[in-house]
């Protein structure tokens, strides 16, 4: 099965997206903009971010009404979008779940 397929697929692959951008953001761009001086790349990175963090929240909200999900679920999701390397955490979490679900929406 797709994961574009499932709501929760959705989530995982934006998930993944924005937790890469967060990293590239945190540990490249940072670090150039203050040990180099070279601002470009955070404002770069800082705009993509940006974008996939709002596509994740959007696709947080669809699992949290179509899976459906309750208000700890969610709150665990959103924190770990907010955490350092937390998505990839959360991936391997949707994961989990998206296997138990054969054959769900």
């Amino acid at each position: 099965m797709s994961l574009l397929g499932t709501e929760l697929g959705r989530l995982r692959i934006v998930s993944l997206l924005e937790g890469i951008s967060y990293t590239l953001l945190l540990f490249v761009a940072v670090p150039l903009k203050y040990l180099a001086h070279e601002p470009a790349m955070v404002r770069v990175l800082g705009r993509v971010h940006g974008g996939l963090f709002v596509l994740f929240l959007l696709a947080l909200f669809r699992v949290a009404v179509g899976v459906p999900w309750g208000a700890r679920k969610v709150t665990v999701a959103f924190l770990a979008a907010v955490v350092p390397l937390g998505a990839f955490w959360l991936e391997r979490r949707l994961r989990h779940e998206g296997a138990g679900r054969t054959g769900a929406s």
